[in-house]
């Protein structure tokens, strides 16, 4: 049996467009161009795809619990019509202030997902659309990606990192695919 292929993904900014006022409901939920079949390529390259992402939202009561499970309910069902799988979604909702290991960019997410599917992180690709992203992909020593969609030009600004960068998620998926 071959290995498990995992990657991480970022979700607001790179699966969604984003929003400086939070993507609240789910009628706000919109998918990128070209996300959807960017995750049915993973899929079908039988990569196992976690979401991680800062939903401070929530404690700052933007975003009811109800609206923000309803959100991820519309991707996910978005994301299986498309062909594309989601093993799992992982979401901190922490304050930036909370001092939180969890919380982008904090590797905390990505530890706990590895530990408790027993996985390496260095052999995972992780895609993000700003710094805290990239941070923490690099904090838990994953292959990090970064995307120009949602807030990826913040990353270009300065990419201490140095790591590539590509227009959208399906043009870091087929980078990958590629490998």
């Amino acid at each position: 049996m071959a290995s498990q292929k995992y990657i991480f993904l970022d979700r607001d900014g790179v699966i969604n467009h984003d929003s400086t006022e939070y993507i609240k409901t789910p009628d706000e939920w919109n998918p990128i161009e070209r996300s959807l079949e960017a995750i049915k390529k993973l899929t079908d390259n039988d990569f196992q795809i976690i979401i991680i992402t800062n939903q401070s939202g929530i404690n700052r009561d933007i975003i009811t619990p109800d609206n923000f499970l309803k959100i991820n309910l519309k991707m996910l069902n978005a994301i299986e019509k498309s062909g594309g799988s989601i093993l799992s979604i992982l979401y901190c909702p922490s304050l930036p202030s909370d001092d939180c290991q969890f919380r982008k960019p904090g590797s905390g997410m990505f530890i706990e997902i590895s530990k408790r599917l027993n996985f390496n992180l260095s052999d995972c690709f992780s895609i993000g659309d700003s710094p805290r992203d990239i941070d923490a992909s690099v904090a838990a020593k994953c292959i990090a990606l970064g995307v120009r969609t949602g807030n990826g030009k913040t990353i270009e600004k300065d990419n201490i990192y140095q790591i590539p960068m590509f227009d959208d998620l399906y043009d870091a998926v087929e980078s990958i695919i590629l490998k």
